[in-house]
């Protein structure tokens, strides 16, 4: 394995696990996703375990071969459908456990959105072909 390979690999690993680790926390604390909801999302309930199963499901067809090139190709577009959501989280002034989460935090979290996009897509194979990576 290439370094650059082995760099893919563990980025891959590591989006997989913070998007299972996101998806587990919209199926069992909901809340904080109810409240940075855009109000015009219809059935909110729905759409926040919804896209807690797709950020699960991404995570696991990150890891699994026959599923990483859609699971990238996925992620990326959850990533830009869910940036309306971030968004409306820095007009609120949320509060977790009495800190108020200010630009400290919602700066470097919409900077990273393109990053995370782009991860996605690099994590899922897209932009790499197979030929470029029997090259030695």
């Amino acid at each position: 394995m290439t370094s650059a390979n082995a760099w893919r690999e563990g980025a891959r690993v590591l989006l997989a696990w913070l998007y299972a680790v996101a998806g587990l926390a919209h199926l069992s604390w909901p809340a904080p996703f109810l409240l940075i909801m855009p109000e015009a999302i219809p059935f909110p309930e729905a759409v926040v375990l919804i896209t807690g199963l797709l950020e699960i499901a991404g995570a696991i067809g990150l890891l699994l071969p026959r599923w990483r090139k859609a699971a990238g190709l996925m992620l990326a577009i959850y990533a830009v459908c869910v940036f309306p959501a971030n968004i409306r989280h820095v007009s609120m002034g949320f509060e977790i456990a009495g800190w108020t989460l200010d630009w400290w935090y919602h700066g470097p979290r919409l900077a990273l959105q393109p990053v995370l996009v782009w991860l996605a897509l690099w994590t899922g194979g897209w932009g790499h072909s197979a030929a470029r990576s029997n090259v030695h």
